[in-house]
């Protein structure tokens, strides 16, 4: 997979939020069209105005998915508690607040973008990344 691409219904708050909630710079920015940001080696998220997301997939509707997240990988649990603080300052809507998970010694928390795309901020002490990209779950 080299592009995700979400249907935005609003797309100034989805800037403010990846923006200056995750610190994230546009790879390529279109007001009013859409919003690329580049979030690993050939990897890129988009968000799509969902007017014309909609038109682009000849749909009379393009609402944002349901029942899926985006995961984030933090180094500390403090790294946690920080991304979340900066995602709700930025429009973010805490959904589970910081807090140990279910196995692997995982702590995270759930925040909702602006246009209610949830995304899962954790810190995995088992995950990591080769210097090929293979990644290991611990």
């Amino acid at each position: 997979m080299h592009f995700l691409t979400l249907s935005t219904p609003d797309l100034d708050a989805a800037r403010e939020f990846y923006v200056r909630g995750l610190g994230w710079d546009p790879l390529l920015d279109v007001p009013g069209e859409i919003l690329f940001f580049q979030t690993g080696p050939g990897t890129v998220l988009g968000l799509f105005d969902a007017g014309k997301f909609a038109a682009d997939l000849g749909v009379p509707d393009a609402s944002p998915a349901r029942g899926v997240t985006l995961a984030h990988n933090v180094d500390s649990e403090e790294a946690v508690r920080a991304a979340v603080g900066a995602m709700t300052a930025a429009g973010g809507t805490v959904r589970t607040a910081p807090r140990p998970g279910a196995f692997g010694g995982i702590y995270h928390a759930h925040v909702a973008d602006p246009n209610g795309v949830v995304w899962e901020i954790a810190h995995n002490p088992g995950w990591r990344v080769d210097d090929d990209g293979t990644v290991h779950l611990g």
